[in-house]
């Protein structure tokens, strides 16, 4: 690899072994993360904390066991590992995965001031039982002579073929201990056409600040409420083809008082016709309570076209008020196949703000493109722009499989930072990367 004028040699190994056919251990060392493509620009127009998707092979395989609606891990709070090691599998009734990486700095941090390095685990356990389950985990970062993490368990039940609960406990460990408990009971009715359920959370005052060495909570400190309800129809004749209503409604309060810090209430209606098109509106309203009382308001208008298939176009529109701010964000998507081995997608958000103290507003661009040669010869382009961070990133990747999937030769330039939401303070980078099968 070189950037700005360094080279440098970096040499790393992957391993595999089936210990039965149903139980496979991995092991990584010095693993190559450099080629991943960056995380796509987004607007939020929250003040919590964006969740990012895995990208990275090693974390990727294995990683719906571990995933729970109170999110006790989360891998993008690793950074570059130097080793790592897994181990997934299967055994009658029983199901089990583990994972342990020693992680440097870089991995995606809610608070700046926390490390984000050390020694990294997360252990689960799952035991069926019939169409339910009921698991068992634990998830902790060790970084000097400070532990912090969680352990818990959680069960997913069916009742009948139309009403089951699923529920969720979690103690988290570490500097913090008062208050940091946290759990959910949600109860719900399913069927072919509808969903309803009613939720309750709680999530104890520093729950958070122990869990985010490892895991995602957006906030903590909340007794909460919410009730959904779902309903599809499927006209039988005419032009419409589906129509789908959906609402939400959310309210919570402090945990340790009476305090109301916010409510919300989502409805939305979709339409989608025989001839391909897809409509829909949504309406949102809420209050928040920070460092005053906010009330936010959002209308949401969507149109496309052959959604369901690559060959897409969608357009959006909404308006309102966030955090006394007025805001315009207008939405694009497209995705063409030009030829059985070319295709490319494009996404535009254009974010307005009035007043906009910060300078907030922006234009983000994505594309993204890909020329197949053969299964085994390629080259991937992406590229991104986030005008109000000044972010212009590119990436280009030329990719021959000699040995597929394992046995590889990749070139790969890089311009500006793939970090999330990071101005292109990085310069040029040219890789070469070559991979084999021993």
């Amino acid at each position: 690899c070189c950037t700005q004028g360094r080279n440098y040699l970096d040499l790393g190994i992957d391993g595999r072994y089936e210990i039965t056919t149903t139980t496979t251990t991995f092991g990584t060392f010095n693993p190559d993360f450099a080629l991943i493509e960056a995380d796509r620009e987004r607007v939020n127009l929250t003040r919590f904390e964006v969740s990012l998707p895995e990208k990275r092979q090693f974390f990727i395989e294995g990683d719906a066991m571990f995933r729970q609606r109170i999110r006790t891990f989360y891998s993008r709070r690793i950074g570059d590992i130097t080793a790592g090691g897994k181990l997934l599998g299967k055994e009658g009734p029983w199901a089990f995965s583990a994972l342990y990486a020693h992680g440097e700095p870089g991995g995606q941090v809610s608070d700046e001031e926390a490390p984000v390095e050390g020694d990294f685990g997360v252990v689960r356990v799952q035991r069926d039982l019939g169409r339910s389950n009921i698991g068992f985990m634990g998830a902790g970062r060790q970084f000097e002579e400070l532990g912090q993490g969680s352990v818990g368990m959680d069960a997913n039940l069916f009742f009948t073929d139309t009403f089951g609960m699923t529920a969720q406990f979690a103690q988290s460990f570490g500097e913090h201990g008062g208050g940091s408990m946290a759990y959910f009971i949600r109860p719900s009715y399913d069927s072919a056409t509808g969903h309803f359920h009613v939720r309750y959370t709680h999530l104890g005052d520093r729950f958070r600040d122990n869990v985010n060495a490892i895991g995602f909570i957006r906030d903590d400190n909340r007794r909460e409420v919410d009730s959904a309800t779902e309903k599809t129809w499927w006209p039988t004749g005419g032009a419409l083809e589906r129509i789908a209503y959906d609402s939400n409604y959310n309210v919570y309060w402090a945990a340790d008082s009476d305090v109301l810090r916010s409510w919300k209430v989502d409805q939305g209606l979709e339409v989608e016709t025989r001839s391909r098109w897809v409509f829909g509106i949504d309406y949102t309203e809420e209050f928040k309570l920070f460092e005053k009382e906010f009330r936010n308001r959002e209308v949401e208008f969507e149109v496309g076209y052959n959604t369901r298939e690559f060959n897409s176009v969608t357009f959006g529109y909404q308006f309102g008020t966030a955090f006394d701010s007025d805001f315009n964000l207008y939405t694009v998507g497209t995705a063409y196949k030009f030829t059985e081995q070319l295709s490319v997608e494009y996404s535009l958000e254009y974010l307005s703000l009035d007043p906009d103290p910060e300078d907030e507003s922006t234009w983000i661009h994505v594309i993204r493109a890909d020329q197949f040669f053969t299964p085994d010869l390629f080259i991937n382009l992406f590229f991104q722009t986030n005008s109000s961070i000044d972010r212009r990133n590119i990436q280009a990747t030329f990719v021959y499989r000699y040995q597929p999937p394992f046995g590889t030769l990749q070139f790969a330039f890089q311009r500006g930072t793939a970090e999330f939401g990071e101005r292109s303070d990085q310069g040029n980078t040219f890789f070469v990367k070559a991979t084999t099968v021993f």
